[in-house]
C-alpha cells in the first residue's frame, strides 16, 4: 500500500493485464471475444471483464467496437470540435485543460534556433496503455514523448534527440516520473516545456483546447491560428509535435473524417481515440445516473 491506502503492487499488475488485453485486441485480425482475451491473460472472464471496465471504463467488447474502420469518421461527426472559441480558453496560458492539469511555456524562438544548446535533457522509458514510451524533459517540463511499438526502443529516441541535436542528454527518469504519471491519469500535474517554431508552437496550442474524447480537423486549426490557407503548414506541424498524448495531435482528423498520418503510428492513434472515446462515453453514462 501507498500512502493513499492504494495497493500499488496490484494496481500494477492490472495496468500491465490491460496494457497487454490493449496489444491482443490491436494485433487481431477480427474481434476477440471475451473468453479468448481472459484466457490470454490467464484470469477468469468475469475478472478480466472487472479489472479491464475499470481501466479502460468500458467493455472489451465496445472498446473493440471504437476500433473499428469508420469509427474516426463516427467521432468526427458526433464529436467535432470546431475550435472556434480557442482564444476564450487562453492559447498561451496555463492551468487546468479538460481532462488533465497541463502547464505549459514555450522556448524563446532564438533558443530553438540554436538547436538546444545550453540544454540539459533527462530522458527515461515509461510503461503507458499505449506500450513503451520515451519522455524527455528539462527543469521546466516535458519536451518529448514518444511511442516505440512501431518503430523501436533506438529509433524512437533518435528522433526526439534529434529535433534538439546541440542538446546535452542524461538518462534519469526520476525527476519525469511524476509529470508521466499526471500525464496517464495518475493524479497531479503535468507541466510541458514546447520547443519549437513560432509556427509549431501556436499548432500546438491549439491542439491542447481540443477536449479528450473529441476530434477537429486540420483547417479547423488553421482557421484557429489565424492561418486557413495553411492547411498543409499545419498538418506539418501537427506531425513535429514532440509531446505526443499530452499535446493531442491524435485528435486531429482528416476533414473527410480519415485518421490522416500519425508520426508514432496508426496502430497507436487508433489505440488512442479509441481509449479517449469510450473513457468519455463511460463518464457520460455515470453523469446521467
Amino acid at each position: 500500500m501507498d500512502g493513499t491506502g492504494i495497493d500499488t503492487a496490484r494496481e500494477g499488475y492490472h495496468f500491465h493485464v490491460v496494457r497487454r488485453a490493449l496489444d491482443e485486441i490491436d494485433a487481431a485480425e477480427a474481434p476477440l471475444s471475451l473468453e479468448e482475451l481472459a484466457a490470454r491473460m490467464r484470469m477468469s472472464p468475469a475478472h478480466f471483464q472487472r479489472v479491464f471496465s475499470r481501466w479502460v471504463g468500458v467493455s472489451p467488447k465496445r472498446y473493440q467496437q471504437y476500433l473499428a474502420v469508420d469509427h474516426a469518421r463516427a467521432l468526427l461527426r458526433a464529436r467535432h470540435t470546431t475550435l472556434a472559441t480557442a482564444d476564450a480558453v487562453g492559447l498561451s496560458g496555463g492551468g487546468r485543460l479538460h481532462d488533465l492539469f497541463l502547464r505549459w511555456e514555450a522556448m524563446a524562438p532564438g533558443d530553438y534556433a540554436r538547436g538546444g544548446a545550453g540544454l540539459t535533457i533527462r530522458w527515461g522509458w515509461f510503461d503507458t496503455p499505449f506500450g513503451a514510451a520515451l519522455a524527455m524533459g528539462t527543469d521546466r517540463g516535458l519536451c518529448g514523448i514518444g511511442f516505440a511499438a512501431e518503430a523501436g526502443r533506438g529509433e524512437t529516441f533518435a528522433d526526439l534527440a534529434g529535433r534538439w541535436p546541440a542538446a546535452r542528454f542524461v538518462e534519469d527518469a526520476a525527476p519525469l516520473r511524476g509529470w508521466v504519471e499526471a500525464a496517464f491519469g495518475g493524479g497531479g500535474e503535468a507541466r510541458v516545456m514546447m520547443i519549437g517554431a513560432p509556427f509549431q508552437i501556436k499548432v500546438w496550442e491549439a491542439l491542447v483546447t481540443v477536449p479528450s474524447g473529441h476530434v477537429t480537423t486540420y483547417s479547423d486549426i488553421a482557421s484557429a491560428i489565424g492561418h486557413p490557407r495553411a492547411v498543409r503548414a499545419v498538418g506539418t506541424a501537427v506531425g513535429r509535435n514532440p509531446v505526443s498524448w499530452l499535446i493531442p495531435c491524435h485528435r486531429a482528423l482528416r476533414k473527410s473524417g480519415g485518421l490522416g498520418g500519425y508520426h508514432w503510428g496508426l496502430p497507436v492513434k487508433r489505440a488512442m481515440l479509441a481509449w479517449e472515446a469510450a473513457r468519455a462515453e463511460a463518464g457520460a453514462d455515470a453523469a446521467a445516473r
